[in-house]
C-alpha cells in the first residue's frame, strides 16, 4: 500500500495557469430546482475549496446555455469567490432549442465570429472580465486552422483568456491547429477513464507529454456506468471496492480517479457531482498513490484481459 499523496496542483503548461488536480465540472446545476438554486451552487463551491478543487469547468451549451448565468448569479453574490477559483469554459457546438431558434440543425461553428461572440457572452453570463482557459469544444471538418489560430491569439492578447485549448482532439488533430498558432495550445480535454482506455494507446496522451501539456479527463467515472452492475463491469467494481477499502478510501470512485491520477501525463479528472458529500468524498482521491501491481490488476480487469 502506497501513502505517498499526489500534487493537489499543477502548471497546465510552463507557460499556462496553475489548475487544481481535480476539476469541478458545473455541467448538472441546471438540471433542477434545487441543484440550480443559488444558494446550492454557492455551498457545492464551498466544499470544492474545503476539499482543494479550484478549477470549475464550463462550457456555454450546459444546461441548454444555462448553466453559465446560473454561476454568474452565484458569483454576484458572492464575488469573494472569484480570485479563489479557475475558470474553464468551452466552445463551438451549436445546439438546437428554444435558447437558439436560429439554430436548425445541431452543428459546429468554428468561425472566428462565433468564437469571438460565444466568450464574450459567456464572460457576460459568468460576470467575470476573463477566464483563465477557452476550448474549442469539439473538432470541427469546416474548422479553418489560420482563422481559428487568428481568433484564439487575439482573444489572449485582449485579456479576455489567459489559455486556450481544445476538446475531444486527435493527436493529429491537435498539431495542425498548433501549426497555424505563435502561443501554445494548453489542453486537451477528452474522455479518459477506467472504462475508456483508448487514450492510452491511440497516442492522445502520449502527445499531451511532447506538447508539455496536461490533459483533462471528461466523464471520469464512466458517465456512471462504471457502478451499473447490469451494463457495466461488476468484476471492476468489486475490485475496486476492495481496494477503496486496502487503501482506506471512501468508494470505488476515489479509487478510479486514483488509477487516473496516477498516469505520468498528470490528466485532471472533471467530477460533476452535485453533492457535497460525494464531492469531499471523490476529492480524496489525491491523498494516495496507487501501488504498481494495483494499478495493472484494474487495467487487466477493466480489459477483460492481461497486458499483453
Amino acid at each position: 500500500m502506497s501513502s505517498s499523496t499526489i500534487a493537489s496542483r499543477l502548471k497546465i503548461h510552463r507557460d499556462g495557469p496553475e489548475f487544481s488536480r481535480l476539476v469541478w465540472g458545473a455541467f448538472r446545476i441546471a438540471n433542477n430546482r434545487e441543484t440550480s438554486e443559488i444558494a446550492s451552487i454557492a455551498r457545492t463551491v464551498d466544499t470544492c475549496l474545503d476539499a482543494g478543487i479550484t478549477t470549475i469547468d464550463h462550457a456555454d451549451i450546459y444546461g441548454g446555455y444555462r448553466v453559465e448565468a446560473l454561476f454568474g448569479e452565484m458569483l454576484a453574490t458572492r464575488p469573494d469567490l472569484r480570485n479563489r477559483i479557475e475558470l474553464v469554459t468551452k466552445c463551438g457546438i451549436a445546439l438546437t432549442g428554444p435558447a437558439r431558434p436560429e439554430h436548425r440543425v445541431k452543428h459546429y461553428n468554428s468561425t472566428a465570429d462565433h468564437i469571438r461572440r460565444s466568450l464574450e457572452n459567456s464572460l457576460r453570463n459568468l460576470k467575470v472580465d476573463h477566464v483563465d482557459l477557452l476550448l474549442l469544444h469539439r473538432p470541427d471538418p469546416l474548422l479553418d486552422a489560420a482563422e481559428v489560430a487568428e481568433v484564439l491569439e487575439a482573444l489572449v492578447a485582449e485579456g479576455k483568456t489567459r489559455a486556450v485549448g481544445v476538446s475531444n482532439y486527435t493527436p493529429s488533430q491537435f498539431s495542425m491547429l498548433q501549426s497555424k498558432l505563435t502561443i501554445p495550445l494548453m489542453a486537451n480535454q477528452i474522455e479518459l477513464s477506467v472504462t475508456h482506455t483508448a487514450p492510452l494507446y491511440d497516442g492522445t496522451l502520449d502527445a499531451c507529454v511532447n506538447y508539455g501539456i496536461v490533459p483533462m479527463a471528461w466523464s471520469p467515472l464512466g458517465g456512471g456506468r462504471l457502478f451499473d452492475r447490469e451494463k457495466g463491469n461488476p468484476q471492476l467494481v468489486d475490485l475496486l471496492t476492495s481496494l477503496a477499502e486496502h487503501y482506506g478510501m471512501p468508494g470505488p470512485g476515489t479509487m478510479a480517479l486514483a488509477w487516473l491520477l496516477r498516469l505520468p501525463s498528470k490528466p485532471l479528472p472533471i467530477i460533476g457531482s452535485t453533492d457535497p458529500e460525494r464531492v469531499t468524498a471523490l476529492a480524496r482521491a489525491t491523498e494516495i498513490e496507487f501501488d504498481l501491481q494495483d494499478w495493472f490488476q484494474v487495467l487487466e480487469v477493466a480489459s477483460g484481459r492481461p497486458v499483453p
